[in-house]
Order: C-alpha cells, then sequence, then structure tokens
C-alpha cells in the first residue's frame, strides 16, 4: 500500500509481514514446528505404517538437505571445505545443539553433539527414534553433497535414535 503524507509517498508493511512482539525461547519454537508435523506424520503412519512413512520421510528429508546446501552454497563466494564447516562451528555454539569438534583438518571435521533439542521434542509426541531420525537426521547426507560433489558425511551413531551423541564425520574427498 501506498499513500502521501504532505506530498511525500509512504509505504506501510502489509500486516502479514509486519514484525510481532513476541519472544520464544528455542524449545517454544521446535514444539511449534513439531505440531505441525505431527499430524501429519501421524496420519502416515496409521495410513502407509512404519515402513512406508519412514521411506516417504528419508525422501523427504533428503530434498530439504539438498535444498540447504545448494542455498548455503549459494551464498558464500567460494564452495571450499571451510566454507561449509564454518556453519557448524557456530552451530554447536547455538541454542539447539551442544556438542565439540573432535576432528578439524583440510580432509575431515568431526563433531560429537551430546545434545540436540530435535530428539527431546519429536519425543514428547512419540516421534523419535527411526521416524525422527528419516524427518529431520536424515537431511545431514544430502547437503554436504549438494554444496560441493567433493563433501560427504557419516555417522554412526544419533541421539535420535537413542545413542549418547551423534557423530558427524564430514570429508572431503578431493583432499584424500
Amino acid at each position: 500500500m501506498s499513500g502521501a503524507v504532505g506530498g511525500l509517498p509512504c509505504q506501510e508493511v502489509q500486516k502479514f509481514d509486519a514484525k510481532i512482539d513476541r519472544q520464544f525461547s528455542v524449545r517454544e519454537l521446535m514444539r511449534m514446528e513439531v505440531r505441525a508435523m505431527e499430524t501429519i506424520i501421524k496420519a502416515m503412519r496409521e495410513d502407509m505404517g512404519d515402513n512406508e512413512t519412514i521411506r516417504v520421510l528419508n525422501m523427504s528429508s533428503k530434498a530439504l538437505g539438498e535444498e540447504v546446501g545448494r542455498r548455503q552454497a549459494q551464498s558464500v563466494a567460494d564452495t571450499t571445505f571451510e566454507n561449509f564447516v564454518a556453519g557448524f562451528r557456530q552451530m554447536i555454539t547455538g541454542n539447539n545443539l551442544t556438542g565439540e569438534v573432535v576432528e578439524d583438518t583440510e580432509e575431515v571435521f568431526a563433531l560429537r553433539i551430546t545434545e540436540c533439542i530435535w530428539p527431546e521434542v519429536l519425543g514428547e509426541v512419540g516421534l523419535d527414534g527411526e521416524i525422527g531420525h528419516a524427518t529431520v537426521c536424515n537431511m545431514d547426507y544430502s547437503w554436504p553433497p549438494a554444496f560441493n560433489p567433493a563433501f560427504k558425511m557419516e555417522r554412526s551413531k544419533t541421539l535420535m535414535q537413542g545413542h549418547d551423541c551423534c557423530n558427524h564425520r564430514y570429508i572431503n574427498t578431493a583432499a584424500i
């Protein structure tokens, strides 16, 4: 919308785009996201069973990981391994993960994640385990090669699946 005040044009922010004055914790925000997914995933499970639901969720999270990787690649000057892992350095000190860097070379960047909000909030509604892994964690595999085809991720443990940690290992195959 535009109008004129004293002969000068003015623009108003459309009401859906106006900032709201509400503050939420990370846990509250994640619970809102989970509520949006919960009904759909539970309906899928009821209609298709767990195996087919997991297959569909894996496909969806794979596509999301690819999209995240492509967007990340477009937002940096170059797709070096250092630019890829820079985000993880910030992420482990953020509000939804707790972890440490356990290996940091030109070839490998490995993390040990000991706390993640996703298993907690998905577990509250019975969507953790393999369903939660397919919903959230599976995207971690498609993200690195979408950023740079020479990158891959390996992992043998996740908090979502009941392990004591997530052991992400990002590998720059071009440097090996």
